[in-house]
């Protein structure tokens, strides 16, 4: 067994999966990439096969959540049969449990810098898979609308839902609902606003999702 160990194959996931550990074992981010590869017990050259730089993992790591929420809903026999507000939903809903079991490395990752814009940085790779998923959504949904004027701007919703991902985020890390149940509240009236913009049917969730999110505005003032 120690055999093993000491002979194990290094790939990106081992050097992201021991980059989370490290960083809360430490609680602090490794100065270098020698003294990481060092603590390790890693050779310089198989971190740099994989990444280029520390933040090059800091960015991995949210790409690594996201393949893993599409993993698991595609796994899901049903998930191609659901409508694209129900495959939007299962996003969140999947992408934020993946989130929740690995709150501790999140919270500390989001709350690296003083300055917000800096720890937004880390979210650059994932804001494309986002822009992008969320862009297929809405193309497919066009394809079903008859006139041109009916149909919606890609690039502004793509950028809407992403917009929405940064505000569930910062409610979900603000949430001390048991079970993060608010958070599934948030989730669930932000996408059906979303999409009855989308179909052209906004007041009345468009209303009902404003007051909610007033409500809580004032519980965190």
């Amino acid at each position: 067994m120690a055999a093993s160990k000491k002979n194990q194959t290094i790939n990106d996931q081992i050097i992201i999966s021991k980059y989370m550990d490290y960083v809360l074992e430490q609680d602090h981010y490794p100065n270098s990439v020698y003294k990481f590869c060092k603590d390790n017990k890693i050779k310089e050259e198989e971190f740099y096969s994989f990444f280029g730089s520390l933040d090059n993992v800091d960015n991995a790591i949210w790409s690594t959540f996201f393949i893993n929420a599409m993993t698991a809903m595609n796994n899901n026999d049903e998930y191609g049969a659901f409508s694209n507000r129900d495959k939007l939903l299962t996003f969140f809903y999947t992408f934020f449990e993946i989130l929740t079991l690995n709150r501790s490395y999140v919270l500390f990752a989001l709350n690296r810098y003083s300055m917000p814009i800096e720890n937004l940085k880390q979210l650059k790779d994932l804001r494309v898979h986002i822009k992008d998923f969320a862009g297929q959504l809405i193309k497919e949904g066009n394809e079903d609308k008859s006139f041109k004027i009916t149909k919606n701007p890609l690039s502004v919703y793509a950028e809407g839902t992403w917009l929405q991902f940064l505000f569930i985020l910062k409610f979900w890390k603000e949430d001390s609902s048991p079970g993060f149940e608010k958070t599934d509240i948030a989730i669930e009236k932000s996408v059906n606003t979303i999409f009855d913009l989308f179909d052209n049917t906004p007041l009345n969730n468009v209303l009902d999702f404003g007051k909610f999110l007033w409500k809580e505005k004032i519980k965190w003032n």
